[in-house]
């Protein structure tokens, strides 16, 4: 009985911290070279609800192009990541919505203040060097 309350306590706060999400900045690392990230920021009235609806319908083309969508509510996100987020990529947390096209590379290629169309979004990363690349191999 002595061992189980130490033991569960161990258990119980270790599996909290595993469920912890992992900081933005870790998630872009271990994404990069492998997926193109688009990241939008903002207030479901902001914009958020309507560019997470837009890109739903448009999945398949997501997969296609290797590109993971994170969307971050300004209501819930934590400090350090939105610090980081005003550090790297200029956020302004004032504004309602803003969106990165990130490459593989981790560049920012293109930088949205109002939710996107994802035809416009696809036109651009095709137009990558990159994904040049991924279209003829995939022929």
């Amino acid at each position: 009985m002595r061992n189980w309350l130490i033991i569960f306590p161990l258990v119980l706060f270790g599996s909290l911290a595993l469920a912890q999400p992992k900081p933005l900045k870790t998630l872009l690392r271990e994404k990069r070279d492998n997926r193109r990230i688009l990241l939008f920021y903002g207030t479901p009235s902001g914009g958020l609800t309507e560019q997470q609806r837009k890109l739903q319908a448009a999945q398949a083309e997501l997969d296609d192009r290797d590109m993971d969508v994170i969307t971050l509510d300004a209501s819930s996100i934590t400090i350090v990541d939105r610090q980081f987020l005003e550090q790297t990529y200029k956020l302004n947390p004032n504004v309602g919505f803003t969106g990165w096209l990130i490459g593989k590379d981790g560049g920012v290629k293109e930088t949205y203040r109002h939710p996107v169309d994802p035809a416009q979004l696809f036109g651009l990363v095709d137009k990558m060097p990159m994904r040049k690349i991924e279209m003829r191999r995939k022929q």
